[in-house]
């Protein structure tokens, strides 16, 4: 039923002492769904670590890194996989690391398989026969999309309440109730989960959702959400019904996740630009719950959240670094936070410029995105790509500013060449240049040199000859196309 790695699949066939071999956990789970398998871990029974460790060695690696949890790594073909033997868990102190581990390779499967978190992972396949072990009703929970948990070792350890988030993501499951209920009664357990282990799931929820607001509602419905107050904070607050008919702050951005997910852009994207996105949306709108108001418009009251995209980038900032998030991924959401309402009715090439300049590290291509999944989670209006965002595309490619912002043409050493000294004279006039360059003063570096000559402010003595800017390398010498089909060429 799984395609083992060829070199694991003759370790485990040719190796009597491995004879009591089960897969279990995540590739059990995976290979019922149809997916690929990455992860292989095996679990052995009928022998102790130090025996397993002498059958495995003959045929490559072995790093005991996890010796005291029962764990050895196994490396072969360059693939590594988890061997392990069967082990009892106690609780027996505060936090994630908190229990007593018994190793004992007589312990019965089934006792075994029910310290495993949810149904889903306590199943397990007997290598030798390909027969399926499943005690808990894994498969049929499977099938009906249920995530339910396992035994009532669920409550040691309350990271499992994070790990069935991400796990309802990433499957579209449906909590069962009593495992909401049974999450309700660790809440206090947040407190002992170190950091790193919260951002490791926080990072699998936005890397690999399938349907992002089922981990939500979730958090929502075990009142784990509370935990995250700038997101809990968007439950209940209103929106105008005509441009949200979808209801409030928190549905909505649930929508937009489940719509970003869909899009080409998400799916095809690297791993790294599918968490910026993730985590963008997440935040978006977090800044409504303090800048919602119900004002008269035309004589009629309606619902506006003015100057929410800067609440949006405190609230959401705040949350993604208190849950671990690295600074880099932060400084890219940021800027897709504060601009995700720069809709244009006519976009100019500076507008689009200053834009792409603005978003940077992050990148029009990410804000069009995001502003689609925004457009796209508020049903039952049509779920497009806005025309706002299709005209922006347009100018950006046009520019070549989709994907890369644009890069100051004018340095500091074409201005050194020129004579001028060290100095803040130098950043005060490669700040101007590059604002005029941004403005579609110039294109190119010979342009910016005919630039300066003009300037009335430019030192006289310093008036720049061409032949300064000649030594430029190949790649400064022309920048990205001076015009786009939106705006007209300005003569030089």
């Amino acid at each position: 039923m799984i395609d083992l790695p060829p070199q694991l699949r003759r370790v485990l066939s040719t190796t009597p002492a491995l004879s009591e071999a089960y897969l279990v956990g995540g590739c059990v789970r995976d290979a019922l769904l149809g997916l690929p398998v990455k992860d292989v871990d095996v679990e052995v029974y009928g022998l102790t670590l130090a025996e397993l460790e002498e059958a495995l060695r003959p045929h490559g690696r072995v790093d005991a890194v996890g010796r005291s949890f029962g764990v050895l790594k196994f490396s072969c073909d360059g693939q590594q996989h988890d061997f392990s033997v069967p082990r009892r868990d106690s609780k027996s102190g505060r936090g994630h690391r908190g229990f007593e581990v018994q190793l004992d390779p007589s312990i019965p499967p089934r006792e075994a398989s029910a310290r495993r978190d949810f149904t889903l992972n306590a199943m397990m396949l007997h290598v030798a026969s390909g027969e399926l072990f499943d005690f808990f009703g894994g498969r049929e929970d499977l099938r009906a999309r249920i995530l339910r948990h396992t035994s009532e070792a669920f409550t040691e350890d309350p990271l499992r309440v994070l790990r069935g988030m991400q796990f309802a993501a990433r499957f579209d499951l449906t909590p069962a109730p009593e495992t909401i209920d049974l999450s309700r009664t660790i809440l206090s357990g947040y407190a002992e989960l170190p950091v790193e282990r919260v951002r490791e799931e926080w990072m699998k929820w936005a890397l690999r959702s399938v349907r992002p607001s089922r981990g939500l509602a979730f958090l929502l419905a075990s009142g784990w959400l509370d935990h995250f107050p700038e997101l809990a904070a968007m439950v209940g607050v209103p929106q105008d019904p005509e441009w949200h008919p979808e209801g409030d702050v928190f549905t909505h951005t649930c929508h937009c996740l489940d719509a970003l997910v869909s899009l080409p852009e998400w799916i095809d994207a690297p791993p790294a630009t599918r968490v910026v996105l993730s985590l963008a949306t997440l935040v978006h709108d977090t800044g409504k719950a303090t800048r919602t108001f119900t004002e008269i418009r035309d004589g009629r009251p309606r619902i506006t959240s003015p100057g929410h995209e800067g609440e949006s980038v405190r609230l959401g900032s705040a949350f993604l670094t208190r849950i671990g998030i690295s600074p880099s991924v932060v400084q890219h959401v940021t800027p897709l936070v504060a601009n995700h309402m720069a809709h244009f009715e006519e976009p100019t090439d500076r507008a689009v410029r200053r834009l792409a300049r603005r978003l940077a590290p992050a990148n029009v291509q990410h804000l069009a995105t995001l502003m689609t999944a925004d457009s796209m989670g508020r049903p039952p209006r049509p779920c497009r790509i806005p025309d706002s965002v299709e005209r922006l595309l347009r100018v950006a490619s046009a520019l070549a500013v989709t994907e890369n912002a644009p890069k100051p043409l004018l340095r500091g050493r074409h201005l050194l060449r020129l004579g001028m000294e060290h100095g803040p004279v130098v950043g005060h006039w490669t700040h101007l240049a590059f604002e005029a360059q941004l403005d579609g003063a110039f294109h190119t570096l010979q342009e910016a040199h005919q630039w300066l000559s003009r300037h009335p402010d430019f030192p006289g003595a310093l008036r720049p000859a061409a032949a300064a800017f000649r030594e430029s390398p190949p790649d400064e010498a022309h920048a990205t196309p001076a015009h786009s089909s939106a705006e007209p060429a300005q003569p030089a």
